[in-house]
């Protein structure tokens, strides 16, 4: 069991060292509001963009900060007192909770430090969508993609089983 914890730790870890390392280089690098273009060929479709956003994915809730930080605390902590019986669960599970418990810490430090959440992956599909986010919330959905997958395959092997007998 120790095991499962260790990996529990090193994917958080690492998302959320990941995570507040490029935040800071964002901080370091850009103003608020400013861009930076790595692929000028891309441009129009990516960039890195310093965000403030004081509320949920897509900036939508900016008067709910506190409450967002919050829920990522009340995950954190569900996740540390359930987590025993997910590390049994199997390897898909304890990677999705590992980005996920890292995701939701690191933008609940940038929460604590700067009272909003620093944003900067900015992907846009001119006249559909413009959207800016960070490794975190990656590591979030990335995690939930993998929850999502790992519930569906035992019941996709179950119904192979059926059908083969």
């Amino acid at each position: 069991m120790r095991r499962y914890w260790l990996q529990l730790l090193g994917i958080s870890g690492s998302v959320l060292l990941a995570d507040q390392a490029s935040k800071a280089l964002v901080q370091a690098r850009l103003l608020p509001g400013q861009s930076l273009a790595p692929l000028p060929t891309l441009e129009s479709w990516f960039r890195f963009t310093h965000n403030q956003n004081r509320g949920a994915a897509f900036g939508i809730l900016p008067v709910a900060a506190d409450v967002f930080l919050l829920i990522a605390v009340i995950f954190v902590v569900v996740l540390l007192w359930y987590y025993p019986r997910l590390a049994l669960a199997g390897p898909l599970t304890r990677l999705a909770s590992g980005l996920i418990g890292g995701g939701a810490l690191g933008n609940a430090v940038d929460r604590l430090q700067h009272g909003h959440v620093i944003d900067f992956i900015h992907y846009q599909i001119p006249g559909v969508i413009s959207n800016v986010s960070n490794l975190a919330d990656h590591a979030i959905v990335l995690g939930a993609l993998l929850l999502l997958l790992d519930s569906w395959l035992p019941a996709r092997r179950r119904q192979r089983a059926f059908r083969e007998s």
